[in-house]
């Protein structure tokens, strides 16, 4: 089911824990004033009520304007989030997915040394990055996957990967979760509140936006205005999550490239010894350059 929420510690209104210490005494009734207004505003911009702390996500308007984003707050709203089941050593190594306690430390290096190369290009800022296979059977998948779970071993930071291959979707498979709605339900109704489609995936800090209901042409929703003001929202309203979108291989598909354009950053996933240098050099260059990252060999 779709993500719920802790109740929030309680904060005063300047997004510090309540309490003060007596030699700071009290505040005056003008600053009072000045943080319950500056908060209410803060709530209206983000489409936050006290009773539904889900709607600190995004808003179903979209809208964004500068100073909407109150870094304290999110941040103490991301770490609590809840997580109603927990996948075990056992369940994440029959899936291969990394965690920080894994005996594979290899591979568990490997990601964490990618993360690291990703934070040093991005300069620390959290960032959008598209994810696809040169070919069918390149295992982008699963290195979406993993770099999100990497991202989610730090428990300042949290990791969001958003399942666009609308063909054929696996990620809902691999995490064992049952969707009932995903990103085309969210796309296609312009009142849908994310919180529907955000679920928990077992692993600390990490979510997940299934693929939703298949379509036989994906890439209208791409290309839509609405796609655009969603990925802006959700990666500027969270400062400290990232996003990994995973989409079908960029040899069979414009969706890679159409969305390459609405991200910061794209990687291609190269299976070992499968396809020609030839083959994987035109997937390369079929991404715009200024975004592309590099080339990940898997296998």
């Amino acid at each position: 089911m779709p993500e719920q929420r802790n109740d929030q510690p309680e904060l005063d209104p300047t997004g510090q824990r309540s309490g003060k210490s007596e030699e700071q005494g009290a505040p005056s009734a003008d600053e009072q004033s000045f943080w319950l207004k500056r908060k209410e505003r803060l709530k209206q911009e983000l489409g936050h009520f006290d009773e539904d702390d889900s709607r600190m996500l995004v808003p179903s308007s979209l809208e964004l304007g500068p100073g909407a984003v109150d870094k304290y707050v999110i941040s103490k709203q991301i770490v609590r989030m809840q997580e109603p089941r927990r996948l075990t050593p056992d369940d994440l190594d029959e899936r291969r997915i990394i965690y920080p306690e894994s005996r594979n430390r290899t591979l568990v290096n490997r990601f964490r040394d990618l993360r690291t190369k990703l934070l040093e290009l991005s300069g620390g800022n959290n960032f959008t990055l598209v994810v696809s296979g040169a070919s069918s059977g390149a295992g982008s998948s699963f290195v979406a996957l993993n770099l999100a779970a990497a991202f989610a071993f730090d428990q300042a930071k949290t990791a969001l990967i958003i399942d666009c291959n609308l063909r054929e979707p696996s990620l809902h498979s691999t995490l064992d979760v049952l969707p009932e709605t995903g990103l085309t339900d969210f796309l296609d109704d312009p009142d849908y509140d994310i919180a529907r489609i955000l679920y928990p995936t077992g692993i600390p800090r990490l979510r997940l936006i299934p693929a939703g209901s298949r379509r036989e042409t994906p890439s209208e929703f791409f290309t839509s205005f609405r796609m655009k003001q969603f990925l802006q929202a959700v990666r500027r309203r969270y400062p400290d999550r990232f996003i990994v979108l995973d989409t079908a291989p960029i040899s069979e598909s414009p969706d890679a490239r159409i969305l390459t354009e609405l991200c910061d950053y794209a990687m291609l996933v190269v299976p070992h010894g499968k396809i020609t240098a030839t083959t994987a050099e035109h997937a390369a260059t079929a991404f715009n350059p200024d975004k592309f990252v590099g080339a990940v060999i898997n296998g």
